[in-house]
């Protein structure tokens, strides 16, 4: 029986367009691993932990970067 994070290795490095040896030295597993795992499907919790961590700290500074921007904005207004 397949589970829900099967293709979580092939889908991440798709989505943000890493190999794995990329999306690896971000998590701090091999390439091997990773390839091994995105075959088989059988990944274990703290690889899928270690990638949605990853995943949720890439969306945290993509708002952080909003933010800033934001608060750059409002200085400029401010000193109008």
């Amino acid at each position: 029986m397949k589970n829900k994070n099967d293709n979580l290795i092939k889908k991440t490095c798709k989505e943000l367009g890493l190999t794995y040896r990329e999306l690896g030295e971000k998590i701090g597993y091999s390439e091997a691993t990773l390839n091994k795992i995105a075959s088989t499907g059988e990944i274990s919790k703290p690889i899928e932990t270690a990638i949605h961590l990853y995943l949720e700290t890439m969306e945290l500074r993509a708002q952080l970067q909003q933010f800033e921007l934001l608060k750059t904005i409002i200085k400029d207004i401010s000193k109008q």
